[in-house]
Parts: structure tokens; C-alpha cells; sequence
């Protein structure tokens, strides 16, 4: 198959500035013409487009290829399903970040994009010392009008919305933690300067919908599902910890690896 390239002669009303595609022709065959029309759009955003840049319309992509809508917008569909691409109301369709893949250890949001080549930083939404809900007094141990700190940021990789943390942490153990540098890592704060190392910590993962609050942070239309993680930390025996996460399930995976109990006993 010979591939060449041609630059689309059409810009959207922004001027925004088409990428090339490429001169393939789809035929008629054992293969579907949307998954060849789907590898081609995988390859563009794989080879020569970056996160954020844009793919031409629809409409173009049809007549381009000679291939019907409903050929566009199943390849597309695909590529969107996959988190390859995301589709933006009003605006078209763009090649999505890299998704972070997390692996179920215990790592800072910092560590874990660091360990997959992207640039992790945060903004403050809110930083304030505050009177917690309950069940964070209580798993702090403290009485329920014990002020403790709040803190709640929109954390981002390569400069896009990935998750929102909004996390309390116990002002008996880091009393001074607002006035340290929380646009990074709150675990390496709270090991090298205050004493407690996050050593052990319980999560439990559920679906959630985005909010009129968490919406307009992540870049996403309300109701968009999401995946919430409650993770409740501690330094050995001491609690340090109560964070909600919500993060993009577009920008995000859990991974695991899961063992048998009984396979030594099922062994020969």
C-alpha cells in the first residue's frame, strides 16, 4: 500500500490550522472500512499529531476518503471509546492526553506521572483550616470541631485537567502543611519535613458523575462519568490523611494483578 500525504485546503473558523492526512485508499474487503478508516486516524494521532491538536471534521474526513458518515464517526467512536481521541461540544475532535495508568501502589499523583514521562502540577482551588465532616474527624481520631486542614487541588499532567483531590490531613501530625510548597508532592512534605512517611492506606473506587463543581475544573460536561477514589492514609499507626479523588476516565486506569489463595494447594 502506498502512503503519501496532502495538506486538507481548509481551515475551521478559527483558523486553526488542519493537519495533514494521509493519502490512503480505503477499498472494499475482508477488512470494514471504518476499521481501516480507525487505523489511519490512530496512526495521524500516533505519528504526527500531539495531545490537544484537532482532527479535521467529519464532513471532510468523508469526502476526503470517500467513505460514508456513519464509516467517520464509528472509526472515530472507536478512537474515543479507547481514549485515543475526545470528542469537545461545539468545538471537534482532539487527540486526547496520554492516559496515567495507575498500578494500585501507594504513590503521590506526582510520583506516578513522573514515572510515565508527564509533567504533574497542581492548582489550589482551596487551602483553608477548617472544621472536617465526620467521618474525617473520626478516622483523625479527633473531636469533631477539632479544626484540620483542607486541601483541595485540580492536579494536572502536561498542563490538562486529570483528577481533583480534595483531601483532609491531620493538624496534629502537620500543623504548618499549608504554609509549605502544596503544589507538589503532599506525601514527600509530609515524610521530609514533618516525620510521617505515608506507609499503608485503604481505598475504595467507585463510578461517580461530574457536578456542577467538579464539571467546569476537569473540562467536562455535567454528568460525565468519572472515578472516584476515597483513600484513607497513614504513617504506621497514625492517620494522615482523608482524600476524595475524582479523575477523568479518559485520562486515567486502574490496573491490578490479582493471585489465587488456594494455588499452592492446587498444585501437583
Amino acid at each position: 500500500m502506498t502512503t503519501r500525504s496532502r495538506l486538507i485546503p481548509m481551515a475551521p473558523p478559527d483558523s486553526t490550522v488542519l493537519p495533514v492526512l494521509p493519502d490512503v485508499t480505503i477499498v472494499d474487503g475482508t477488512v470494514p472500512k471504518h476499521a481501516q478508516l480507525r487505523d489511519i486516524l490512530n496512526s495521524l494521532a500516533s505519528t504526527t499529531l500531539s495531545p490537544g491538536d484537532m482532527l479535521p471534521g467529519e464532513r471532510v474526513i468523508e469526502e476526503y476518503y470517500g467513505v460514508s458518515r456513519i464509516t467517520v464517526r464509528r472509526a472515530i467512536g472507536d478512537l474515543v471509546a479507547s481514549g485515543r481521541l475526545r470528542r469537545v461540544r461545539s468545538k471537534g475532535t482532539f487527540v486526547a492526553p496520554n492516559a496515567l495508568v495507575s498500578r494500585l501502589h501507594l504513590a503521590s499523583f506526582s510520583a506516578e506521572m513522573n514515572a510515565q514521562e508527564v509533567t504533574a502540577s497542581s492548582r489550589i482551588l482551596l487551602s483553608a483550616r477548617a472544621t472536617p465532616p465526620l467521618p474525617v474527624a473520626e478516622f483523625f481520631g479527633a473531636d469533631p470541631s477539632t479544626p484540620q486542614i483542607h486541601l483541595r487541588r485540580l492536579r494536572l499532567g502536561d498542563g490538562v485537567p486529570y483528577s481533583i483531590d480534595d483531601g483532609w490531613y491531620n493538624a496534629a501530625v502537620a500543623p504548618e502543611l499549608l504554609e509549605r510548597d502544596v503544589y507538589n508532592s503532599v506525601y514527600a512534605i509530609l515524610d521530609k519535613e514533618f516525620g510521617h512517611a505515608v506507609t499503608d492506606a485503604d481505598q475504595t473506587v467507585t463510578a461517580v458523575s461530574a457536578d456542577l463543581q467538579t464539571a467546569p475544573d476537569l473540562d467536562v460536561e455535567i454528568g460525565t462519568p468519572l472515578l472516584q477514589i476515597v483513600r484513607t492514609a497513614r504513617s504506621r499507626d497514625v492517620p494522615v490523611e482523608w482524600c476524595s479523588s475524582v479523575y477523568r476516565t479518559d485520562r486515567y486506569r486502574l490496573t491490578s494483578r490479582i493471585e489465587r489463595d488456594d494455588i499452592a494447594d492446587a498444585l501437583p
